[in-house]
Parts: structure tokens; sequence; C-alpha cells
């Protein structure tokens, strides 16, 4: 089966809305005409991840690939969260979590890849800023004793991110001629956006996953008839940016309590 017309969602914060709303919101996606849906993080919480999303899916006859985001562990450890979502299609096949799902064919010169992503700490001013996430209290493994210790978590997160995405692309790019790689947290710089304007130093360490950037900079280099897009969210600041020539980024908006779909993409 081929998808041709996408709809993209991302920070929707299903935590923030009744049963009623959720269905309503599922209602609204259907009515797309999408064939196939990608969600790049930050759906729920924890806890209510699994039946916010069957809530949110109970009308589609599409899949929803998904990657999740940092609140979506919240109340959880990371590990043990990402064992529960690998195991999800069999208690729900429309749903698929893409660092799990391998290389998806939407069409003969398409393809979708995901990695969730990690703020990792490497930009910025990760020893030193003051700026504390949930996160770091919410979160098993980021319930660290010191900053450094801390640190050197979210940097071996963000390899692994990069290291599994690496292996995704390799495979991805020889057959098709656009892949889409979907993940929660802006991999560039330049993309992690605040109001318009880039984040700052001390936001930085926990806003952007440098790691997977630089993966995707050197797979772009390294096949240039092929093209690159990234679907990102996190900010909730709209942002769309050519990095190369073949590598295009957009990260999504998003308000809390509004759930919409950022675009539908139209595969051509």
């Amino acid at each position: 089966m081929t998808h041709s017309k996408l709809a993209w969602l991302t920070d929707i914060h299903l935590d923030f809305l009744s049963d009623a709303q959720i269905a309503a919101f599922g209602a609204e996606v259907a009515a797309t005409g999408a064939d196939g849906v990608i969600l790049t993080g930050d759906i729920s919480v924890a806890r209510a991840l699994g039946g916010h999303l069957a809530k949110l899916v109970a009308s589609w006859r599409m899949p929803c690939w998904f990657v999740a985001g940092n609140h979506d562990y919240y109340g959880a450890s990371i590990a043990k969260m990402r064992e529960a979502l690998t195991q999800l299609p069999s208690i729900e096949p429309r749903l698929r979590w893409l660092p799990a799902s391998g290389v998806v064919k939407l069409d003969a010169d398409h393809a979708l890849v995901g990695v969730d992503g990690w703020g990792d700490g490497q930009l910025g001013n990760a020893q030193t800023t003051p700026i504390v996430f949930n996160d770091h209290v919410r979160i098993e493994e980021l319930k660290t004793e010191t900053r450094a210790e801390l640190v050197e978590v979210v940097q071996q997160i963000g390899r692994d991110e990069a290291a599994r995405l690496r292996a995704l692309l390799g495979e991805a790019l020889a057959p098709h001629r656009h892949v889409y790689v979907a993940t929660h947290i802006p991999p560039f710089r330049e993309a992690t956006t605040h109001q318009g304007h880039v984040c700052g130093d001390d936001f930085l360490p926990w806003m952007t996953c440098h790691a997977v950037g630089e993966v995707l900079r050197e797979m772009a280099a390294s096949h240039p008839d092929r093209r690159i897009t990234v679907l990102a969210g996190h900010t909730h600041d709209r942002c769309e940016l050519q990095i190369a020539d073949n590598l295009a980024i957009r990260v999504g908006a998003a308000e809390y309590g509004k759930p919409a779909v950022e675009a539908l993409l139209e595969l051509a």
C-alpha cells in the first residue's frame, strides 16, 4: 500500500484534553482524508500515553507513525517506556513507534524514518545554565546527583539516537530519492527558536539534539542526489529552514489544549 497524503501533528499534549476532546480531534484528523499520520512527540505523559493514543486513533483507518517526546516519558523510565512502545503494534496495529519500525516505504520514491532525539547538552551552557526542565525530576534516568552526571547521561542518549538514525538513513537513502525524518527535538541550533528567535545558550542544552543534527548533515552531504526533510517539534514555535541544498527542516507550532494538524504533506 502506498501513502501519498500524510497528516503531520506535533506536540498535541492530549493530557490537557478530555476524552471527548481527544475523540473530536481524532475525527478532525480523519476528516483530512490523509492515508497516514506522522506524530512528532509530546503526545501525553507516560501513564496515559497508550490510552490517549488508542482514543485518538479509534476512528482512523490509516496508520499513525510516531516518535516520543520528552513529555511522553514523564513519570517513567526511558528504557521501560521504550519497551512498552515497541509492543504497541501488537495491541493496536495502527500505532507504530518509528524507532522500532525500521524504514517505512511510503511509495517508490519516498520513505519515512524516525528517532525520538533528546536535548543532548552539546550546545549552549550545559554545565552552568540555571534552567532545569521537568525532565530532570520526572524521568528516572535523568534524576542524577550532579549536573556533570546529567550532562553525561543526556549526551549518551543523544549519541545513541544519532547512531540509530545513521543506520536508518543508510538503509533508506539508497532506494528512495526523498526521505522524511521524524524527530521530536530540533537537531539544529538555527531551527531551535522561541518567538522567531534562536534560543539562548541557557536553553539550548535541553532544546536541541546536536548529535542527530551532525548525522543529518553528514548523510545529506554523502548523498547529494537524495533529499532529506526533517519534521520536528518541542519548541512550539514554527520554523522552516533549508540547512543544505538537499536538507530541510520544518518545526511545528503548538499550543497547550489546542491540538491541530500542522500540515498535510502531499508526496510528489
